[in-house]
């Protein structure tokens, strides 16, 4: 059967507000859960994308095998299947696809870690939906590691998916909440294997035979868990890498709906708006990222540094804001329900096939990409960034898209995918340039001397010819779809 759920992310000062302040009926028990999860020492069923666990609770064993989406966020739909089990020893049978996936290897299933929660639950009703919340608190444990669990799953037990959202929203309002995008199975996996820094995005899933809608749909949840994901590692460390990826999130975000606007036309203008206030916030801290890695001590350093830790606040303080907390809910509720879906007019547009939508939209901004950098070095400093702009989303489509053009042409997707991203680094490079003065201004920190190092305009010369050549090497590269 299919579990259908919405995760929600909690501080433990959230959800004690939730249960003070009424909205969920009833005083539940807590029930301890403890729950075993197993794998092969090479991690065949997390390469698989599976998770196999036996839980504990009140005395009986239930083995659950669950296939997960990595690249979704939001409301959830995973195929799960479970059965009572007598002891912590799995059960395979060939109703999942753990066998197809061990083949042989079903004997080196061992423990790899360990989830041990107070559960409590509450069913309610909810515009003809019935909907089971629980709040969850304990830890994952992996020998000597271990991480806190605080979240709340609403599951879908009948009715519409919407009324989730209705729930959630319920709950937003009692307390500080955040869009839920990391399983624990996920959890566990973390603690076996070196620590994340920052979560680069993942390759969204397409297949042959997608419309345009849905293609859209789940390239927009790809982003959103790549910035949520990197978001709580950067308010944990303050430090440049998930702030940077984080960013890189809400980029390939905004790309997303320029790129499909021939099918979305104005619709989510509002979330538009808040993706660009978000990003704007990330922008400032990043630019003084970039300034810091460049300064030599002194006072210059110094003075970017004190600016930089501003910078980070803000970003804290932003992140924590309700408008950023309840973005990633209503993007993730518009994406599945929104106004978008409805227009008539769209339906076509909608229902097209996404590998045509996909071969359209990467020649329309090839040709933008081309028309734009014939006179590279005549630019000024405000079109070559719109040029970098529209390179970014040359190659977003092109990362996005890529599953479903995986089997064309693979020596021409190879030239294209290097030559692409040569030419945006190169652009990247001569923007840092331009940037860091009006940056220093900004500091006022201009007129001091070391701050000409900084600016590095003997750099501007062997960048723009280095940008030049990798034009021309992207403007010949052959077009791998068709």
């Amino acid at each position: 059967m299919d579990e259908i759920e919405l995760k929600l992310h909690l501080s433990e000062e959230s959800a004690r507000m939730i249960e003070a302040a009424g909205v969920l009926p009833g005083k539940p028990k807590p029930v301890a859960q403890r729950s075993i999860y197993f794998d092969t020492p090479d991690r065949a069923l997390a390469a698989a994308n599976l998770s196999l666990r036996i839980r504990e609770a009140k005395g009986k064993r239930i083995q659950t095998v669950k296939q997960a989406d990595k690249g979704a966020a939001g409301v959830l739909t995973r195929p799960e299947w479970e059965m009572p089990v007598s002891g912590d020893v799995p059960v395979l049978g060939d109703d999942t696809p753990v066998p197809s996936v061990l083949g042989d290897g079903a004997g080196r299933l061992s423990p790899v870690f360990t989830v041990a929660v107070d559960r409590r639950r509450w069913l309610l009703n909810e515009d003809g939906a019935q909907i089971e919340v629980v709040i969850d608190q304990g830890d994952v444990r992996a020998a000597d590691r271990s991480s806190p669990v605080c979240e709340c799953e609403l599951e879908l037990v009948s009715g519409p998916p919407r009324a989730l959202f209705a729930v959630a929203r319920r709950l937003a309002a009692a307390a500080p909440v955040k869009l839920g995008v990391l399983s624990k199975s996920e959890r566990g996996y973390r603690l076996v294997g070196p620590a994340p820094v920052a979560i680069k995005a993942e390759e969204v899933t397409l297949d042959d035979g997608l419309t345009a809608a849905e293609a859209f749909r789940r390239i927009a949840l790809s982003c959103i868990r790549q910035f949520r994901l990197n978001e709580d590692l950067l308010l944990a460390s303050r430090t440049a890498e998930p702030l940077h990826q984080a960013r890189v999130a809400l980029r390939r975000l905004r790309s997303a709906f320029t790129i499909f606007r021939p099918m979305l036309g104005a619709a989510g203008g509002g979330l538009r708006e808040d993706l660009r206030w978000l990003a704007g916030t990330l922008g400032e801290a990043r630019d003084l990222d970039v300034l810091l890695s460049r300064a030599p001590s002194g006072p210059v350093r110094d003075r970017i540094r004190a600016a930089r830790d501003k910078a980070y606040d803000e970003v804290a303080e932003v992140l924590e804001s309700g408008r950023a907390r309840t973005l990633m809910l209503d993007l993730a509720e518009w994406l599945g329900h929104g106004d978008w879906l409805a227009d008539p007019d769209g339906q076509a547009m909608r229902d097209k096939d996404a590998r045509d939508f996909a071969a359209k939209a990467l020649s329309r901004f090839r040709r933008k990409v081309k028309s734009g950098g014939k006179d590279l070095s005549e630019l000024e400093d405000e079109a070559r960034h719109d040029l970098r702009k529209d390179t970014k989303k040359l190659r977003y489509a092109a990362d996005f898209f890529a599953p479903l053009f995986a089997r064309d042409r693979r020596k021409d997707r190879k030239r294209f995918g290097a030559s692409l991203e040569l030419f945006q680094e190169q652009l990247g490079a001569l923007n840092d340039l331009a940037a860091a003065p009006l940056v220093l201004d900004r500091l006022g920190l201009g007129d001091m001397p070391e701050a000409a190092d900084l600016i590095g305009t003997h750099d501007r010369a062997p960048l723009l010819a280095a940008a030049e050549e990798a034009y021309r090497d992207l403007a010949s590269a052959a077009k791998y779809w068709k």
